[in-house]
């Protein structure tokens, strides 16, 4: 039998969570804190921040097996095609080399139609690893980027001590379900995870499905976090919701990069534009479910022609977003600016298409995740190392 050493599960051994919430059961990541999640209403922007999209288990070990118990609480749609069990990746020296799957869990039902939610309970499991190297090694779990994860025990078969500073950088992103994630396979394959890995820094992703939306709780996050590197990607949410128009877009873009500035003035920041989606390019939302066909797509309600009355469209975003950053980045030489199309555009769609007509696929996130690294992380890149 395995003796059992058991670690407490708390901010010590969590990497990428803003806060953490002690619950009946053990822990609760938070990747927004506390003072944010009282300011907004919305049920499911409260789902989406508890999903621990980029957030790790990690600690240093010389044990051969490792277990962490928790509650997942798995997310499913009526109507849509089944979501697929959430992943533990377990990440040993920078090296991706187990995964697996827990069973049971709450199961929360979430009508795309109304919104409405209802939870069932459901039990416990437990992220079950062995066969690790041996001798001391930096161990990570990263925990599936879909499913809300109580944290319960965590326990090695040898002792466990904090991961001493690397000098790694630490990079905070924010953007919408492309950057929570949306349709990558497991939690270190979604494009910010590829990217941090490329770029060698600690990743803290703020990216929040559906909620990329300009809020400025959000805003306040970004600037109260310790972060050496910072980068937010919107558009695509806005466009889809068709939650403001053009005049008050700018002047929204304006308050939220203020905001970052009072606690960051000279952090790298990179503003990303959304990345090529055809449904939206000239097309205004609300965006709508489309059940029609043989598994989910999306498709766009708006008109065209409404963009002269002020609606929202992915080329009047990027457009807008070139001009206020090259317009801000005149007294604010670590401002930057990239297109999405240049990580993913109409060769990609062509060859990658985006399998729900709105989110892309797991090789698409890597393709992402490495572009981004290549324009953010090399030389004369917005993130290169002698920026800073």
């Amino acid at each position: 039998m395995t003796d059992w050493i058991t670690t407490p599960v708390d901010a010590r051994v969590l990497r990428g969570a803003l806060d953490v919430e002690a619950t009946e059961h053990g822990v609760l990541p938070h990747r927004l804190p506390a003072r944010a999640r009282r300011q907004f209403p919305d049920g499911y922007l409260a789902m989406v921040e508890a999903q621990p999209s980029g957030v790790r288990v990690a600690f240093r070990t010389g044990a051969s097996a490792v277990e962490l118990d928790v509650l997942p609480t798995k997310t499913v749609y009526p109507g849509a095609p089944a979501t697929p069990e959430g992943l533990y990746d377990l990440v040993v020296d920078g090296r991706l080399t187990g995964r697996t799957t827990v069973t049971g869990g709450n199961v929360r039902t979430v009508d795309m139609t109304t919104g409405s939610m209802e939870t069932t309970p459901g039990p416990p499991g437990t992220a079950r690893f062995s066969g690790l190297p041996a001798g001391a090694k930096d161990v990570e779990i990263w925990l599936p980027h879909r499913e809300t994860v109580e944290l319960i025990a965590l326990r090695t078969d040898a002792p466990v001590e904090s991961l001493p500073d690397r000098g790694r950088r630490v990079w905070l992103h924010h953007g919408s379900s492309i950057s929570h994630g949306s349709n990558a396979a497991g939690p270190t394959e979604i494009w910010p995870a590829v990217a941090a890995a490329r770029g060698g820094v600690e990743l803290v992703n703020l990216g929040l499905g559906g909620n990329a939306l300009l809020d400025p709780f959000v805003a306040r996050a970004l600037r109260d976090t310790p972060a050496d590197l910072i980068s937010i990607k919107i558009g695509i949410n806005l466009v889809n919701t068709d939650l403001m128009r053009l005049r008050a877009f700018v002047p929204a873009v304006h308050g939220f990069l203020d905001t970052i500035r009072e606690g960051r003035p000279e952090v790298p920041l990179l503003v990303v534009s959304p990345i090529l989606c055809p449904i939206q390019e000239d097309t205004p939302g609300p965006l709508a479910p489309d059940f029609s066909g043989r598994q989910l797509s999306f498709r766009a309600l708006g008109d065209p022609a409404e963009r002269a009355l002020g609606k929202l469209t992915l080329n009047v975003i990027r457009e807008e977003l070139a001009r206020i950053t090259a317009q801000r980045a005149a007294e604010d030489p670590n401002l930057h600016y990239l297109d999405g199309r240049t990580l993913y555009g109409e060769t990609d769609f062509a060859e990658l298409p985006l399998p729900d007509a709105l989110h892309p696929d797991t090789a698409a996130h890597r393709r992402i995740g490495e572009r981004f690294a290549e324009h953010a992380f090399h030389a004369k890149g917005a993130f290169a190392a002698d920026n800073d």
